[in-house]
């Protein structure tokens, strides 16, 4: 899945991702991050994502709108 993110605490590392496809919001999984070249995150910023077994986003990665097949990239 695609989305942005809606919010982030850097501090507690806790998040919401918004998706592209429904506007779903779900929040971020304690481990989130793991593995990711990320190591904060800004809001707005693309990101794509998985969901965990509890609804919650996990796996971040870099996201953008040639992700989405955006015609003309």
């Amino acid at each position: 899945m695609q989305g942005i993110i809606k919010a982030y605490d850097p501090g507690s590392g806790d998040g919401i991702v918004i998706s592209d496809k429904d506007l779903s919001e779900y929040n971020l999984a304690p481990n989130a991050l793991e593995g990711s070249i990320f190591r904060m995150l800004r809001q707005g910023q693309r990101v794509v994502f998985a969901l965990d077994s509890e609804g919650r986003a996990t796996s971040l990665s870099l996201g953008s709108e040639s992700d989405m097949g955006t015609p003309g990239f």
